[in-house]
């Protein structure tokens, strides 16, 4: 068992991702002397630092305190980094951010949310439902919830329940033994990590045995999963298949949201509505509130809260909607989320441009589905493009945004980062969506601020 009050002093290498600054902050409100290392300063570290942590933005060892007693650390670390060769070489007790994640949630009973895509509003909605009823929750995010303005929720009464991602990258999940699993999508993806989509799969089917005897795995219709734990319930998930075990009945959209009835083996709940806007998050709605009825929460609770969610920072992020124009920020970094956010889109907003601005995310990845990106991308009426983040990676020969461009349809363009907002100002879209899970977020306040301004006079009304 993992207890805060074994540590006196922990540091985290990479301390400003978001799982690894939740943890750091749960541990850091239990009273843990907690800092830490990332390679640049963001709006995050800046919230960890007024929090009381500290943080160093090199890699130099002496900047590191002595009174370690346990480092965690994420796999983005590169195996070169100055600060991790030096403690390893001095023998500092070290974990992996999952194993540490694992510790924390076996000890508890877990809602875990698996998937290539939709497992952060997934989870961060359950956690929502759970926290505000008489169930509760602990909750370590993957992204900043918009109701809390936090990726850590901690409750405030005694609760036996934690919420949490179920990270397929570097087979994070497969330290976590949940009670109640959701596997949204199985898409291929980490093939830099996997080699191939059926490790991949072999991967979720090894999660799915790690769910406790008697617990539920609910999961997406149609996933190709071998399910051999025979101790579970098994549910799948549909926004409107009525072949789902749950499903959306009388949905319908009501201005940028959607009341529908919430059709399960355990019951039907009546007349719910989205807090938030898109298709795609009626149906994460779907799981996340099967989630909810499963861990004890009652109709009205999961009626009331979900109302009440109002999503997460980069998650179908509507930054801006005024007469004229309209701004969403999307983290979507593969194909099909690419799919479901223009999807969403289009169904919100039938009749207007878009105008996409997508950096992609890792060499590895754009050179993976570079086909897929390419046909995403052409269903936004134009397209400008960042250079590729390249994360943890170093450059792939042939590999770049250029190459992409090539893919697509006529009049896509590649521009530098520098220039986005100059462009942006130039063209004066209407509909506006910035896609990407790099850096392109730093650029967001100023692109918002630029459409909620009183000049701002787009091509046509919305």
């Amino acid at each position: 068992m993992t207890s805060p009050k074994q540590y006196k002093h922990i540091y985290f290498l990479g301390i400003g991702g978001i799982g690894m600054s939740a943890l750091a902050r749960y541990f850091n409100h239990h009273g843990v002397k907690v800092s830490g290392y990332d390679r640049t300063a963001s709006s995050l570290t800046d919230e960890l630092q007024k929090e009381g942590i500290g943080i160093d933005f090199s890699d130099d060892p002496k900047l590191i305190p002595t009174d370690v007693d346990l480092v965690v650390f994420t796999p983005a670390i590169p195996s070169n980094h100055q600060g991790m060769k030096w403690l390893q070489k001095e023998g500092f007790a070290m974990m992996k951010r999952s194993e540490m994640l694992g510790r924390l949630t076996n000890q508890m009973q877990t809602l875990a949310v698996a998937g290539t895509h939709g497992k952060t509003t997934t989870s961060t909605m359950a956690a929502h439902l759970l926290y505000n009823s008489k169930t509760g929750c602990t909750a370590v995010l993957g992204g900043i919830a918009k109701n809390y303005k936090s990726n850590l929720l901690l409750p405030n009464t005694a609760s036996s329940w934690m919420v949490t991602e179920a990270d397929e990258y570097d087979r994070s999940f497969l330290q976590i033994t949940p009670t109640i699993a959701v596997i949204t999508a199985t898409d291929a993806d980490h093939l830099d990590i996997y080699g191939n989509h059926q490790a991949l799969l072999d991967s979720f089917n090894s999660f799915t045995s790690l769910i406790k005897p008697g617990g539920y795995l609910v999961h997406k219709l149609g996933l190709p999963l071998t399910i051999t734990n025979r101790e579970i319930n098994v549910y799948t998930y549909s926004l409107n298949d009525t072949k789902a075990d749950c499903h959306a009945r009388n949905l319908s959209k009501d201005g940028l949201y959607y009341t529908f009835d919430l059709v399960t083996p355990l019951r039907t709940i009546t007349n719910l509505c989205t807090g938030i806007p898109a298709l795609v998050n009626v149906e994460n709605s779907i799981a996340a509130c099967t989630m909810a009825l499963l861990a004890g929460c009652s109709d009205e609770e999961i009626r009331l809260n979900l109302k009440t969610f109002q999503g997460i920072s980069r998650r179908f992020d509507i930054r801006a909607v005024k007469p004229g124009h309209v701004y969403i920020d999307d983290y979507a970094h593969h194909p099909e989320e690419i799919n479901a956010l223009v999807d969403s889109v289009r169904h919100l907003f039938p009749e207007e441009k878009i105008t996409a601005v997508f950096q992609p995310h890792l060499y590895s990845r754009t050179r993976d589905f570079a086909e897929g990106f390419a046909k995403a991308l052409n269903q936004c009426d134009e397209c400008l493009l960042l250079d590729i983040y390249p994360a943890r990676e170093l450059p792939i020969p042939g590999v770049d945004s250029a190459m992409l461009a090539n893919l697509m349809k006529p009049g896509t363009r590649v521009i530098g980062r520098e220039n986005l907002i100059y462009e942006i100002e130039k063209i004066k879209p209407g509909l506006l969506l910035t896609i990407g899970a790099g850096d392109i977020d730093r650029l967001v306040p100023e692109i918002e601020k630029l459409f909620n301004s009183d000049n701002y006079d787009a091509r046509k009304e919305i």
